[in-house]
């Protein structure tokens, strides 16, 4: 009976390990497949925060470029502003004066050529200004679009 209860015991033992075996076992291996599923999350997220940050440094020229191409555009368009302010330079116009039928002499007032009016040569100044920025912000936003957006 001695040996018996020795077997026993020794069996209820061993049957009590091989529960505590398994059942450990079994955590570690969740564990591990939690942890494996962090990695491959944390991959992910580090490969999002990578193209992110690359499609941002790539936002940051395009906006270097065309603010600068702007910026030399309206100092071109200011250099000729201030060209024909000083006399520099004079705009072209293709224009054509109507004869005027008039009962006078012809003289050297009539000899005059064409000039336009102080606002109207402002206006032309600012139409420009306002022309090159819209082909700016459209050459940027159409790169923009191309690099960014269909990718």
């Amino acid at each position: 009976m001695n040996r018996f209860c020795l077997v026993s015991v020794l069996l209820a033992s061993l049957l009590a390990l091989s529960w505590a075996a398994n059942h450990y076992y079994d955590k570690a291996v969740a564990w591990r497949t939690v942890a494996q599923h962090a990695q491959v999350l944390t991959r992910q997220q580090a490969d999002t925060i990578t193209g992110m940050q690359m499609r941002q440094r790539n936002m940051v020229a395009l906006d270097e470029k065309y603010t600068k191409e702007l910026a030399d555009a309206k100092a071109t368009i200011n250099q000729l502003h201030d060209d024909v302010a000083t006399g520099k330079r004079r705009l072209q116009l293709n224009a054509t004066c109507e004869k005027q039928f008039a009962t006078r002499a012809t003289g050297m007032d009539d000899a005059a050529s064409a000039r336009l009016t102080n606002a109207a040569q402002r206006d032309y100044f600012t139409l420009r200004e306002r022309i090159e920025v819209a082909v700016k912000q459209i050459a940027g936003l159409q790169e923009y679009i191309q690099e960014q957006c269909l990718r």
